[in-house]
């Protein structure tokens, strides 16, 4: 039951201090999972935000549920979906009530403009995060799909597929030639 306990409370946590959706929690998730309960390695997280970037859904949510799961089956996704969803239904929940009468506050406004670079920071950091280790080109692939997807608005869904089928041709091909040689 601790264990539990462990999840809800490291994903309670995140999702209490973490301003700017799912994207500005990837790295305190990867350091409390990977860092302080070394529950995974740097690798098995990645592994992990891949399946969860792929998988439909909020990235956080689907990072929290694989988590959980991996560690505790049901039980454990459970604890890690409550632990980062209450905080946000909480927070948002007060918001609604207060936030009609506040929206026009300058103070409010200018909190609000004040977050913007830190949450882009936040937003930045697991990406170049990400790309440590990997080769010079396949930095390179991901910044020309990640322009090529703001510039002419394509379906990330299409890059997702055909990366996908791109690494199992590459993995059949390299199974194929260790098998010959």
């Amino acid at each position: 039951m601790s264990r539990l306990i462990e999840i809800f409370w490291s994903f309670l946590k995140i999702g209490a201090f973490t301003f700017g959706g799912g994207y500005a929690m990837i790295p305190l998730i990867q350091h409390e999972v990977v860092h302080n309960h070394k529950w995974l390695s740097d690798k098995e997280f990645g592994n992990l935000l891949t399946l969860a970037q792929a998988a439909p859904g909020p990235i956080a949510l689907n990072t929290a549920v694989f988590v959980g799961y991996r560690e505790r089956r049901y039980l454990g996704s459970l604890a890690a979906i409550l632990g980062v969803v209450v905080p946000s239904f909480t927070i948002i929940l007060i918001v609604a009530i207060f936030f009609s009468d506040i929206r026009q506050n300058h103070w409010v406004d200018a909190a609000f403009k004040g977050m913007r670079p830190a949450v882009v920071a936040l937003i930045v950091a697991p990406i170049v995060g990400l790309t440590k280790g990997m080769h010079w080109w396949m930095v390179a692939i991901a910044a020309a799909t990640a322009l090529i997807i703001w510039h002419f608005g394509i379906s990330p869904v299409w890059f997702l597929v055909a990366g996908a089928l791109a690494g199992v041709l590459y993995a059949a091909v390299k199974t194929r030639r260790a098998g010959l040689l």
